[in-house]
């Protein structure tokens, strides 16, 4: 009985640091808060460090420029899904980001 519970629970153990790897290689989506028209500055590139608050895109609005997204993690730009001039909306996601945690 002792034998069937040490082979559970070092099952449980390794389940959870699966799960809990998975879930940090899993991409961080970036999603617009406005919408606008994306703006060439402070937009990041595929590959860029950036740390959590960093401005990652910036859209002209009615009342002028602001940023549309800010990274909510430190990781890396694994991809970008706008280009300058790309109209956005409201909840689309923008960037995706690799976790650095």
């Amino acid at each position: 009985m002792l034998k069937i519970k040490r082979i559970f629970m070092l099952t449980l153990v390794l389940v959870g640091l699966v799960a809990m790897l998975s879930a940090a290689a899993a991409p961080v989506e970036q999603t617009s808060s406005l919408s606008g028209i994306v703006l060439s500055d402070s937009l990041v590139k595929e590959g860029d460090l950036v740390k959590e608050g960093q401005v990652l895109v910036k859209v002209m609005t009615i009342a002028g420029p602001a940023p549309a997204a800010r990274a909510t993690v430190d990781g890396r730009v694994a991809s970008v899904l706008v280009k300058p001039g790309d109209k956005v909306a409201v909840g689309q996601v923008l960037v995706r980001l690799e976790s650095a945690r």
